[in-house]
């Protein structure tokens, strides 16, 4: 009997930590995509891919999403649930050096997860459970999430395997995930704003370009928050310092771009 009390304790423990971080990750979502939405309508000439408009799909993105987002979220409270527990590693004791250290490890682990995740989906056994993402050729904010459960458990597998391999603060992990979300609903925005020489060669940081053109032309850059594995391993898009100095030159409320990517095809 205390077995099944424990037990049934643990279960509604991580049901009401579960629709917390759901919750929580669902606000930063729209507040996200409703921010994203009304800058972009601002300035139509940052547009990345003028002759491509993908707000048709918003619909579908918003709903899709919110299946991975629960994904997502799932993986990340088991994780946190297991170090509540004593179950992984014992953490770091969060203090001014260690959240910063932990964080600036692991967003260098994950972006190294993010790239090879990502293109083991891009080959052809694995490209069914990634196509649906690849259905937005001119992404939008509300895109960054329309991806299948066998797509969020690779990529976002992350969230879940490193509290058990590095002793991090939950703190800096939930920081982590925070910027990823919103730093990958700019991502695909579908309109341009960071583009600086610091989004380019030979930094290894990126702008919203970066992925963009992973949408519209499949086959190139895969990483997520750095450039540094597509550097490593030539998958960087040809095309992408050029698009970033050309963004660069025309300020938000300029001239319209010359920066088309996509071709005339609705995507």
């Amino acid at each position: 009997m205390i077995y099944v009390v424990s037990g049934l304790r643990l279960v509604v423990e991580y049901a009401l930590l579960f629709a917390a971080i759901y919750a929580v990750t669902l606000i930063i979502y729209f507040t996200t995509g409703l921010a994203l939405t009304w800058v972009n309508r601002r300035y139509p000439e940052r547009r990345i891919q003028p002759t491509r408009d993908g707000r048709h799909r918003i619909r579908r993105e918003i709903h899709s999403s919110m299946e991975a987002l629960a994904t997502s979220c799932g993986l990340l409270t088991t994780g946190f649930f297991a170090q509540i527990n004593g179950w992984t590693l014992a953490p770091l004791d969060a203090t001014w050096w260690s959240v910063p250290l932990m964080f600036a490890v692991s967003m260098v682990l994950y972006d190294a997860w993010f790239y090879w995740g990502h293109r083991l989906l891009h080959l052809p056994v694995f490209y069914r459970f990634h196509a649906p993402h690849h259905a937005s050729l001119a992404p939008t904010p509300w895109s960054n999430d329309s991806s299948t459960t066998v797509d969020t458990l690779i990529e976002h597998g992350y969230y879940l395997v490193i509290w058990f391999v590095l002793p991090i603060p939950a703190v800096a992990l939930f920081a982590q995930r925070l910027f990823d979300q919103i730093s990958g609903m700019i991502g695909h925005a579908g309109f341009e704003y960071f583009a600086s020489p610091t989004s380019r060669w030979p930094w290894p940081f990126i702008c919203t370009s970066f992925h963009d053109l992973h949408h519209s032309r499949f086959h190139y850059n895969y990483g997520n928050f750095f450039s540094l594995w597509d550097r490593m391993m030539g998958t960087v898009d040809p095309r992408y310092d050029d698009m970033v100095k050309t963004f660069e030159e025309t300020p938000a409320g300029g001239k319209p771009s010359n920066a088309d990517m996509g071709g005339k095809n609705v995507g």
